[in-house]
């Protein structure tokens, strides 16, 4: 008699389980487009850049720490899909670009960094420089048209 209990305890316990797992695995997938629009930014410029995170990983074989990095610029190299990541904006607080201009204060490369547009622009557009370097091309994007959609 004691058996029927214990079986509906186990199966709400596996079921409750089953659905943890899905809610944990569905929190922590990544989407295979990512819209990079981040908040703080009273207006944007030019067009939200559609990252392309899947083809970036499986076709560019880009690697998690490419873009994926420690506080000191390192990158996070035992990351897999699916692990949580910070936001860039969460370290690259300042919205926007580095002031520009005669007038604009001379800033290190690490007080340049704390601007968010800088940090993603120096990152993505280094990378790209670098393969189409590596592949004596050009088809790595590296003007802001290239990536950022008309309006």
């Amino acid at each position: 008699m004691k058996v029927k209990p214990l079986l509906l305890v186990m199966s709400v316990i596996g079921i409750a389980t089953l659905f943890l797992s899905a809610a944990i695995f569905a929190g922590t997938a990544v989407p295979d487009v990512i819209k990079m629009e981040t908040k703080g930014y009273e207006k944007h410029e030019k067009g939200i850049v559609q990252f392309t995170h899947k083809k970036h990983a499986e076709e560019y074989k880009a690697a998690c720490g490419d873009c994926h990095h420690d506080a000191k610029g390192k990158p996070l190299a035992n990351l897999k899909a699916g692990d949580k990541v910070q936001s860039c904006v969460e370290c690259h607080k300042k919205p926007g670009e580095k002031p520009k201009g005669k007038d604009a204060p001379k800033l290190s490369k690490k007080e340049a960094l704390e601007y968010h547009a800088e940090a993603l622009h120096d990152n993505c557009q280094g990378c790209h420089k670098d393969f189409n370097k590596k592949n004596n091309s050009k088809v790595a994007p590296t003007t802001c048209a290239k990536c950022h959609p008309k309006k």
